[in-house]
C-alpha cells in the first residue's frame, strides 16, 4: 500500500477528523472513501463532446411528451408580480 502525505488547513484536517470519527473511520479511510466517491461521481457524469451532441439532446427534450409549449418570458413574470403583490403563490 503506498503512503501519501497531504498538506491542508489545521481546521480542515480537524473538521474532517471529527467527520470520519462520526462515521466509525479514521481519518485516512474516511478520505479514501471521500476520493473513491468523487471519482465515481465525475465518471458517471457525460459531459456533452459536440455543439451537434447537445442539439440532439434538445430535440430529444422537446419531442417527449409533457405539457404544451412553456409561456413566453413575460408571463411567467406576470405570474411571478402577481404572486408578489398578494403574497401568495397560484401555482
Amino acid at each position: 500500500m503506498a503512503r501519501v502525505q497531504l498538506v491542508i488547513p489545521d481546521e480542515d484536517r480537524d473538521r474532517f477528523f471529527h467527520q470520519a470519527r462520526r462515521e466509525g473511520m479514521t481519518l485516512s479511510a474516511w478520505l479514501r472513501t471521500a476520493a473513491r466517491e468523487r471519482l465515481e461521481e465525475q465518471q458517471h457524469s457525460n459531459p456533452f463532446k459536440s455543439s451537434a451532441e447537445i442539439k440532439r439532446f434538445f430535440q430529444a427534450c422537446d419531442a417527449m411528451e409533457g405539457p404544451e409549449v412553456e409561456p413566453e418570458w413575460n408571463k411567467h413574470l406576470d405570474v411571478i408580480n402577481h404572486s408578489q403583490r398578494r403574497g401568495a403563490s397560484n401555482t
